[in-house]
């Protein structure tokens, strides 16, 4: 059973994680605390796909006295090649005495395997500790591991009659500005932002995060318009904003090769 130092410290790693949640796409956001008691000794948060792990991180802040320490991470750490070496070889090779999970990861190619090398190399490891605190920082990514599809967020505004438009068709905000603060900050967090060609035609939005508090640092956002009959135009502003736009249309929609 964990002890308040033990939930104390996996907290403190979900904040951390969280410190990712417009960043880390398409990895999983992670966070990790090495302490000796209630003294850490280092922290880290994964940044970006291909940078350094939450754990490696971590490690390096706490060089030697990573030694027979315990190692809180919200996400079972990776066993096999990547992009990056395994966290489970880094931890072994730290010495580490015991290592906390939140969650174990559901990509298949880890999931309990990580686990598994560390009881194996004589490292105590418990799982679970905040469990559905640690499994909300990526519920999208669990989706994608377990069912092969994406975690989808609908928004939509309405008046309180369940309308979007005036009688005559024309468009008015209905949102507030915290709503609108709201839809940034769900962009940024998504993979993609989807509309379909109705919306373009009407509104002519970009659909890309404005709000200069939110630092993508470099991720372009995917915007995907569905549009069976290609009725976009070249000129709409979806077109005018940095990232990639797919245009999904039907075969023999009238596009040239």
């Amino acid at each position: 059973m964990p002890s308040p130092t033990d939930i104390a410290h996996m907290r403190r790693a979900i904040e951390l994680a969280w410190l990712g949640r417009y960043t880390t796409h398409p990895n999983p956001r992670v966070g990790c605390v090495i302490a000796h008691g209630e003294r850490i000794v280092g922290e880290g948060w994964h940044r970006k796909a291909g940078s350094a792990h939450a754990e490696v991180i971590a490690l390096d802040q706490a060089g030697d006295a990573a030694r027979g320490a315990c190692v809180y991470v919200t996400l079972e750490p990776h066993s096999f090649h990547g992009k990056t070496p395994p966290c489970t070889d880094a931890l072994i090779r730290a010495g580490v005495g015991r290592v906390v999970c939140g969650v174990l990861d559901p990509n298949p190619k880890v999931h309990g395997a990580g686990i598994r090398q560390l009881q194996a190399a004589g490292i105590a490891t418990e799982v679970g500790v905040l469990a559905e605190e640690a499994r909300e920082l990526n519920l999208g990514f669990e989706k994608r591991m377990r069912t092969g599809l994406p975690r989808v967020i609908v928004k939509m505004g309405a008046s309180l009659d369940g309308r979007i438009a005036l009688a005559n068709g024309e468009s008015r905000w209905i949102t507030s500005d915290a709503a609108r603060q709201d839809v940034q900050r769900l962009r940024a967090a998504a993979s993609a932002v989807l509309t379909g060609i109705g919306t373009v035609l009407t509104d002519d939005p970009r659909l890309n995060v404005r709000d200069r508090s939110i630092d993508l640092e470099g991720r372009e956002m995917l915007r995907v318009v569905l549009d069976s009959r290609l009725r976009i135009s070249a000129t709409a502003k979806i077109f005018q904003a940095p990232g990639p736009v797919v245009v999904a249309t039907l075969v023999g929609s009238g596009v040239e090769a």
